[in-house]
């Protein structure tokens, strides 16, 4: 089980992502279209002024029963241990355990 305070942690930066995710958007967007390096200057600055935690590369997959960071699968959003236990429980319908 995952620190509580790291699932926060990562709660608060999936809120702000979406918050300023357009603003973001709409500033790299600037970026490609403007042709002068000072004016390119400009905008990196106010790219840069956004919060560290409000760029989407900080964001952390989790396990959402354990929270769990690594070895996860995208499509069940589990870790690989608690995958294998609900597929051994029959808690996931068409899952099965290879065998060969």
């Amino acid at each position: 089980m995952a620190r509580k305070s790291l699932i926060q942690r990562e709660k608060k930066r999936k809120k702000l992502e979406q918050k300023y995710h357009l603003i973001r958007r709409s500033l790299k967007q600037e970026i490609h279209k403007v042709s002068l390096l000072s004016e390119k200057r400009e905008i990196y600055v106010k790219l840069q002024s956004l919060p560290r935690n409000s760029a989407p590369t900080r964001l952390r997959r989790r396990c959402f029963m354990t929270g769990r960071p690594r070895a996860n699968y995208r499509d069940f959003e589990l870790s690989g241990h608690i995958l294998r236990e609900m597929v051994e429980t029959c808690l996931l319908p068409g899952a099965m355990r290879s065998s060969w």
